[in-house]
C-alpha cells in the first residue's frame, strides 16, 4: 500500500483545506494523524464503517472516503493556529476501535502534508 497526501497549504484562520489520502480507500481503517516539530503525533480522525474524532476537531474537520477514486479526505473548517502541524494520513486492516486513535495500530503511512494557519 502506498498513500500520498497532498492538500496542505497556508490558510488564514477561520479558513478551510482538503487533504487527500489517494491510495486508502481500499483499506477498513483510515486515520489523520498530525505534529508538530517537537511534539509528539497527535490523533485527528479516522474513518471505520463511522468517523471518530479528536475532541478538539469534532466539529470542525470532517472524515470521509471514495471507495471508487481509492481516496480518503480530510476537511477542515474553522481552522485556528493551533491546527498547523504537518499531517499524515495511514490506513489498517486489523484496528480494533478501542486503538483507533494510536498510531502504532496502523500498518501503512504517506509522508505528511503541511497545513499552517496563520493568526
Amino acid at each position: 500500500v502506498q498513500l500520498q497526501a497532498s492538500g496542505g497549504g497556508l490558510v488564514q484562520a477561520g479558513g478551510s483545506l482538503k487533504l487527500s489520502c489517494a491510495g486508502s480507500g481500499r483499506s477498513i481503517t483510515v486515520g489523520w494523524f498530525r505534529q508538530v516539530p517537537g511534539k509528539e503525533r497527535e490523533f485527528v480522525a479516522a474513518f471505520r464503517w463511522r468517523e471518530y474524532y479528536a475532541p478538539s476537531v469534532k466539529g470542525r474537520f470532517t472524515v470521509s472516503r471514495d471507495n471508487a477514486k481509492n481516496t480518503a479526505y480530510l476537511q477542515m473548517n474553522s481552522l485556528k493556529p493551533e491546527d498547523t502541524a504537518v499531517y499524515y494520513c495511514a490506513v489498517g486492516d486489523r484496528i480494533i476501535v478501542s486503538t483507533i486513535s494510536e498510531g502504532t495500530a496502523y500498518d501503512y503511512w504517506g509522508q505528511g502534508t503541511l497545513v499552517t494557519v496563520s493568526s
